[in-house]
């Protein structure tokens, strides 16, 4: 059977269908037995308000309509629930089993109301997507095998458990098979190499999963963290920062929001990162020659206002000293092994920044930052960005004038959005990076 587009991301926060289910079985206090299969497989389906009935629907008829063999079904089950479930040992065995499941489930043609906007998530060829997943199942088959054998849950043939999982894949459901392999990575404690791990995280952004369904609990071998390195999807460092002080922030302190700023580490980045980024950017502040007067019109220009130092008597270098003593708090916690070292400045691109810095001037000239209190004149805040640019880092340089624009919300013209992307693209920024600044 055919499954639909969805994007599951809308509806739940980690796993649901059969691979929840499977998780919920092999944790379970009870001792699993064909009632309380039934029972969880009911909990499953009340996700989302109901809506987890149609994924465990669909999941389960993909296993019922396949020609998958039993024995295949049966050990990749086995190796999901850890042992704790065996369907054979049903009355019914595996099928009557599933279908028992099915009894309770909505029929496929049950279609959610298109106005909720569920059927709009990116999609990924299914014969692409089989492809990939079972790439995926043979570079994890040797060390998933090993752990499952010492854990002695449960122990198939040797080859017995990848053979089984991409047969699932293959002839059952690709979307299926994929979460099945990520559950029991999770369970079995498998390493992930980092480029496995992005893979995984695309096939997954592909089909609208939640991050947390592939990320949470994943055994990743994280590279080590460097500054030079640009993982991130989105924006990062000072001028990610200035964005936690834009607007109303005001449920915790300054100093709170920075800590949770700098352990905010993007799913693609080693744990840590954050903050080795943010303590980057702060210390090349520091050092730098502009005066602290510059330093407090970036901050105040880029977080709208947000966050006053000015008018709390904080001087800039103060300000910059307290977000880089927090950093070192968050490495010293993430990463204890860790000394910091910046990569070097980033001149190359300085004429280019330069450049969009004073093409962007005419659109600035008759604006104000905060202009119904303390207003901050849009040429002031363009200079201080440009004094970064040009005498601190052309990377900062950038970010902080994407950040400005983003403040000021300027109309640009379709070729000078195609000039940011491209700088964008220059300094190795993530997809997302420019994209979620200036598209408003």
């Amino acid at each position: 059977m055919a499954r639909r587009p969805e994007r599951y991301s809308i509806l739940y926060e980690g796993d649901f269908g059969l691979s929840a289910l499977a998780g919920e079985l092999s944790t379970t206090d009870h001792s699993p037995d064909e009632t309380v299969s039934l029972h969880l497989a009911g909990e499953i389906a009340a996700l989302a308000e109901g809506e987890g009935a149609v994924e465990l629907g669909v999941d389960v008829r993909c296993l019922l309509d396949s020609p998958l063999a039993d024995d295949d079904v049966r050990t990749v089950w086995l190796a999901a629930t850890q042992g704790r479930f065996d369907p054979a040992q049903c009355e019914s065995g595996v099928r009557g089993w599933l279908r028992r499941l099915a009894e309770h489930l909505p029929e496929p043609e049950s279609e959610r109301a298109a106005d909720q906007g569920w059927s709009v998530r990116p999609t990924i060829d299914e014969e692409e997507l089989r492809t990939a997943v079972a790439t995926e199942i043979r570079t994890s088959a040797g060390a998933l095998g090993r752990r499952v054998a010492d854990s002695g849950h449960v122990a198939p043939p040797s080859g017995a458990l990848a053979e089984s999982l991409e047969a699932v894949v293959r002839q059952g459901d690709g979307d299926l098979g994929l979460r099945f392999l990520l559950g029991m990575l999770k369970a079995y404690d498998v390493p992930v190499g980092k480029d496995q791990y992005d893979r995984l995280m695309a096939l997954g952004t592909a089909l609208g999963f939640p991050g947390p369904l592939v990320y949470d609990g994943l055994n990743v071998l994280w590279p080590p963290i460097d500054p030079a390195r640009r993982d991130a999807s989105g924006d990062f460092g000072f001028s990610a920062l200035t964005w936690w002080f834009e607007g109303a922030w005001q449920e915790d302190t300054a100093r709170e929001r920075v800590r949770r700023a700098a352990a905010a580490d993007d799913s693609a980045q080693t744990p840590g990162s954050a903050a080795a980024l943010l303590l980057t950017d702060t210390q090349r502040l520091l050092g730098s020659s502009l005066p602290s007067r510059t330093i407090e019109t970036l901050w105040l220009s880029a977080t709208a206002r947000g966050y006053n130092i000015d008018r709390i008597g904080t001087d800039a270098r103060d300000w910059l000293r307290l977000i880089g003593s927090l950093c070192e708090e968050r490495l010293k916690e993430a990463s204890p092994c860790y000394r910091h070292t910046a990569p070097p400045t980033r001149t190359g691109p300085r004429e280019a920044v330069l450049g969009l810095v004073r093409e962007t001037a005419p659109l600035l000239r008759d604006v104000s930052i905060s202009p119904h209190w303390e207003p901050i004149p849009g040429p002031a805040a363009l200079a201080a960005v440009e004094e970064v640019a040009a005498h601190v880092d052309a990377d900062l340089g950038f970010r902080m004038l994407l950040r400005l624009l983003r403040v000021v919300s300027p109309s640009l013209t379709e070729e000078q959005y195609g000039r940011f992307h491209e700088l964008g693209r220059r300094f190795g920024y993530g997809d997302a990076h420019v994209t979620e600044v200036l598209d408003l």
